[in-house]
C-alpha cells in the first residue's frame, strides 16, 4: 500500500483538523475503495480562489464546491467503474465557503459537507462521472453510501477546530442520515 497524501489549508473561513481529514481519506481509499496506490493533494480554498481556478481551468464563472484534477496520463481500457483503480494520482480543491453555505442550505454541518466533497472528488478520480442524470444517480448513491460509512466511523464534527467550531455540534453527522440530496 502506497499512500502519498498532501493536505493544505489555504482558507480562513473555518479552522480545520487536518489530522482527522488525513485519517478519513486514508480509510476511504484504503479500506472502503481498496486502492493500493494513492498520490493525492487536497487543498482547502476560499470562494475567491475557487472561482479563479474554476474560470481558468473549466471556463465556468463563480465558485463551486470541489474541483478534481486527474493526473494519470491514460486510463486502462475498461477500468472506469469496472473495478477500483490500481492507482490514483490527482488533486482536489475544496471550497470551505461553499461547504459552509451548503451546510446551511441542506441543514447539515460544514464538516459533513467537507467529507461529502472529499468523497465526491475521490469518486471522480475512480472514474465516476456526474454529467448525465443516470451517471449522476449512480455516483450520488455511492457517495451517500460512503459518507454514511465514514460518519459511522469518525466524529465528523471534530473536523472543526477552534474558532468557528460552534456550527459543528452533536454526533458529527449533522443530520445527514435524515436527508438525501
Amino acid at each position: 500500500m502506497k499512500l502519498e497524501l498532501h493536505l493544505h489549508n489555504r482558507q480562513r473561513a473555518r479552522r480545520l483538523n487536518l489530522r482527522l481529514v488525513r485519517r478519513i481519506v486514508r480509510a476511504l481509499v484504503v479500506e472502503h475503495l481498496q486502492i493500493p496506490a494513492v498520490e493525492l493533494g487536497i487543498t482547502f480554498v476560499s470562494a475567491r480562489r475557487m472561482a479563479r481556478v474554476n474560470r481558468q481551468f473549466l471556463q465556468h464563472e463563480g465558485s463551486t464546491d470541489v474541483i478534481t484534477f486527474d493526473y494519470r496520463q491514460v486510463w486502462p481500457a475498461g477500468s472506469r467503474l469496472a473495478r477500483p483503480p490500481a492507482h490514483l494520482h490527482g488533486e482536489l480543491l475544496i471550497c470551505m465557503d461553499v461547504a459552509v453555505a451548503q451546510a446551511h442550505t441542506f441543514r447539515t454541518s460544514w464538516p459533513v459537507e467537507v467529507v461529502r466533497y472529499l468523497v465526491h472528488g475521490i469518486l471522480h478520480l475512480c472514474g465516476y462521472d456526474d454529467r448525465t442524470p443516470s451517471a449522476r444517480r449512480l455516483m450520488k448513491r455511492e457517495e451517500n453510501r460512503l459518507l454514511r460509512r465514514l460518519a459511522g466511523e469518525f466524529p465528523l464534527g471534530a473536523l472543526a477546530r477552534g474558532r468557528g467550531a460552534r456550527q459543528a455540534t452533536g454526533t458529527g453527522d449533522g443530520g445527514y442520515l435524515a436527508r438525501r440530496r
